[in-house]
This record gives C-alpha cells, structure tokens and sequence, in this order.
C-alpha cells in the first residue's frame, strides 16, 4: 500500500520545481507549466469522482505561500466530508456575485436611458419628423422633470399620475398621447429585463379606473365646415394673394391630408397626366397613393411652379409651408374650423350630394378599410372612377354655392 505525503513539498522545491505536477499531500498539488507558470491546484473525490479545484498563484506578485496554500486546502477537505462539492460552491457563488452586479447595474438603468435608447432604435420606422419631434418633446417637458433619473424599475402608478393629472382635462390629447408613450417605454423595459410586473401607465383595467375617459374630455374631432358652406368660402378665399391660400385650396380640392400637401415635391407630380403620386414613405397608411387633379388644382400648381422650388408650396425661406401658416389663414379669415377638418367636408358632400359608391369616396380619402371583403374588392385603386369624383368636387367648390352643384354630380356619379 503507498505511503500518503503529508507536507512533502518545501518552499525551496516549491521554487525550484520542474513542469508537471507535484504533490504535497492531503490533495495538495503544486502546477508547474512549461512556461514556468507556478499554481496550487486542491483534487478531491466526491460521489465517486476526482474534481480539481484552483487555489491561486504559487509565484509572482500575488502569490499564495506553501503554508497558505496547505490551510486553503485543509478547509477544503473539511467541505468535502461534509459532502460538499468545493467546485460547484465556487461557481454558485461566482453566478451569485454575477445577478448581484447585474441587478446594481439594473438598478442604476434610468426612465430616460431607456426612452431614448428606444427613440434610437425605433426613429427610423417613424415616417413623420413631427412625430419624433413630439415624442422627444413630450418627454422632456413633462415626463424627465418627474421620473427621466428614476431607475426604471422603480417606477409606479403615483409617478404616473403625477404627470398626467396635472394636464389629463387642461390638455386631453397631449396627456393622452404622453401616457401611451410612457407605457411604451415600460414595456420596453420589461421585455429587456429592467423592471417586471404590470405596466402602471396601462390604460385598460388600470388608469380608465382613476382618470376619466378622454372620450369624456372632448370629442378630439376636427372640426369640419360645413360643406355647403365651403363654395361661398372658396370664393373669398381666392381673394386672397398669399402662398397659404392656394395651398389650402389645393387641400381642399385634392382632399388630401395636410402634411401630404405641404410636403409634396414636384417629382411627385405629372401635369399632363393630371396625376399627383404619394409615395407610401408619406402615407398614413404606408401605401403609395394615387390623387387625380381636377383642372383648378392644375391651374393652382401652374400659378407656383414659376418659383423653382423643390416643394409645391414653399415660403420665402428654405423649405415648404407650414401647418400653421393655414391655419392662421382660417383664424383670419374667422373660420371655426379646421384644415383637417376639410377631409369631414369633402366625405359628406360626396354622400350626401352623390352617388358614387362608398368605395370610391373612401379611396379618393386614402382610408385604410378593415372589411377584408371590402378590401379585397379594393385591389385596384378605382383611379377612372376617383377622377371624375374629383372633377365633380372641384366643379361643386367653385359653384359659388350649393344650389348650382346639387344636381350634376349625382348624374355623372350614376353613369360611373
């Protein structure tokens, strides 16, 4: 039977040893490298097999002497027989030691670093610049001033509230539209581990219990003219010698949302045809749109193409029109009513004073129609039928009044 070693190594040898393994006893061992790299090295047996676990440096700055090394291992011996797996206990504490320092680096991740980390990532998707200059716009003037340096974990339900009640019934849309972006961002976090449980911006089941609807608040409509009204006001508003007047007009004509106007390019636009293309990176509904130009639209864009601008309706600076320059114009002109709203106008006039299919006046509005019947039978985009449409809602607007218009349309509409 082999004699056991007990403290068979000196600190000479442990100096002086040759690469390979060398044993001191008690399952001590010395690890020499071919490099000369010198480390302690405890083997145990445990359930039937041998594991070894590393002690430390044997040499160099931060070495463990003979003496230590011999002390480390004899605590070791004692873990084994109590059944003890020295290895696995290592590495228990080395994945506790990890979760530690991820939950304090968790714990350090603010509301603001994951708003604009999701900002960054989603911006690109976003088509309209208004839209992510209001989500960036949003947040620092309401929400970081209240919970921007909060860690995102700790967030609830009072940080919520003390954002949006102080605007919820002064201003129903912007504290709406806030709230959603908040829960956005929390869910963000979520699902990359930041925080858990329910969202406290949620409106469903949870802030519909505290705040009242905004349905409750205001309609959140715009508010249309109505449309017999629009021949009498088209007859002043060409009165008017200002860029945002042909440009509301031509709103107006084409039916078409404001920002689809304003950001419109000559390259969209073919005038002998009679055609304006939307591509579908400045569609709502990411669909490239197609809008037939009656002749006054035609004689509107004629009026402008003479001052060689990239964009249909450009101001004297850099750039196009702006939303508001409109709308001034409607104040002005003392209209309660909005540019939108024309949209409203324009869908009533042709129901009520037409007959042309629902179809074709929903298109001519670039809707997005959830009937999946429906929208099958829309495949194509009725463009033939959409042109005399128009033409019938230009003829109607520079009738100079709804008694001169009511008739022809409804007849051209029955030979559609």
């Amino acid at each position: 039977m082999p004699r056991k070693l007990n403290n068979a190594l000196t600190t000479l040898a442990v100096k002086n040893a040759k690469p390979g393994r060398h044993a001191d006893g008690g399952g001590l061992h010395l690890l020499v490298k071919e490099s000369g790299a010198r480390s302690w090295v405890y083997r145990f047996m445990l359930n039937g097999k041998s594991r070894d676990v590393g002690l430390g440096a044997a040499a160099g700055p931060d070495a463990i002497s003979l003496s230590d090394a011999r002390d480390l291992a004899s605590a070791l011996r004692l873990k084994v027989k109590a059944g003890i797996d020295p290895l696995e206990e290592r590495q228990q504490e080395a994945a506790q030691a990890l979760a530690t320092a991820q939950a304090a680096e968790i714990a350090g991740i603010t509301f603001k670093a994951v708003a604009e980390a999701y900002i960054a990532a989603n911006e690109g998707s976003w088509r309209n610049e208004k839209h992510r200059q209001q989500w960036r716009n949003t947040l620092a003037t309401y929400v970081y001033p209240v919970m921007g340096e909060l860690p995102v974990a700790e967030i609830g339900t009072p940080h919520v509230l003390k954002i949006l009640e102080p605007i919820w019934q002064a201003k129903p849309e912007t504290a709406s539209r806030i709230r959603g972006r908040i829960e956005t961002v929390l869910d963000a976090a979520k699902a990359r581990g930041y925080r858990a449980g329910e969202n406290p911006a949620r409106w469903r089941g949870h802030i519909a219990q505290i705040l009242p609807a905004r349905s409750r608040l205001t309609r959140g409509h715009h508010k249309a003219m109505p449309y017999d009204a629009i021949p009498v006001f088209l007859t002043q508003l060409r009165e008017r010698d200002a860029m945002a007047a042909l440009a509301l007009e031509f709103v107006i004509l084409t039916a078409a949302r404001t920002n689809e106007a304003l950001g419109a390019t000559w390259g969209e636009v073919d005038l002998e045809k009679a055609i304006w293309t939307i591509p579908a990176a400045r569609m709502k509904a990411g669909k490239e749109h197609r809008v037939p130009l009656s002749p006054r639209a035609i004689e509107i864009l004629e009026a402008v193409k003479p001052l060689q601008k990239a964009n249909l309706f450009p101001t004297d600076k850099r750039g196009s029109l702006s939303t508001m320059a409109m709308t001034m114009l409607l104040r002005r002109m003392k209209q309660d009513c909005t540019v939108h709203g024309f949209r409203s106008s324009f869908r009533d006039w042709s129901a009520e004073c037409t007959g042309y299919a629902h179809e074709v006046c929903e298109m001519a509005l670039a809707h997005v129609i959830g009937n999946k019947s429906e929208a099958a039978y829309r495949r194509g985009d009725l463009f033939e039928k959409r042109r005399r449409l128009m033409a019938d809602w230009a003829i109607y607007c520079a009738s100079g009044g709804p008694a001169e218009a009511k008739v022809t349309p409804i007849r051209r509409a029955v030979a559609t």
